[in-house]
């Protein structure tokens, strides 16, 4: 992976990645796996439904936010990602197609050397946001 070099962002530049189409409940019941959370709220369709009142299983919200880590280090590089946090807004359902916007909010100089904050949105194919969030990437030196 190629760092992101400073010349090469502006403020307000946006890059868009589908980080899953159709997102299967065998999807949610394999990260409840990989991550110990068995909460019938994500695996059991009667619980669910029947006894919390959701209209279905929904996906981890640490589901949502490894995909949107995914998305960013896809971008900057995995060992150039300094800082990420995030604020889930929405469930993500069985179905859903999720779109991840990072978008460049500030380029900075610091203690790390360069570094690009993005402003981070997972949106739903009704553009519905999911999930909010930043990240703080280092950047390589200019162009």
């Amino acid at each position: 992976m190629t760092a992101l070099r400073v010349g090469e962002l502006t403020v307000g530049q946006t890059f868009e990645t589908v980080v899953v189409e159709d997102l299967k409940r065998t999807q949610i019941v394999q990260y409840a796996g990989a991550s110990g959370d068995y909460n019938p709220l994500h695996t059991d369709e009667v619980y669910a439904t029947k006894i919390a009142g959701y209209p279905s299983v929904f996906a981890h919200g640490m589901l949502t936010m490894g995909l949107t880590g995914q998305a960013v280090t896809a971008l900057a590089g995995t060992e150039n990602l300094l800082r990420f946090g995030v604020r889930f807004t929405a469930q993500v359902w069985p179905g859903d197609t999720l779109t991840v916007r990072a978008t460049v909010a500030a380029i900075t100089d610091g203690d790390d050397g360069p570094a690009a904050e993005f402003s981070l949105s997972t949106v739903n194919a009704e553009g519905k946001e999911v999930m909010s969030g930043y990240a703080l990437v280092r950047l390589a030196g200019s162009a």
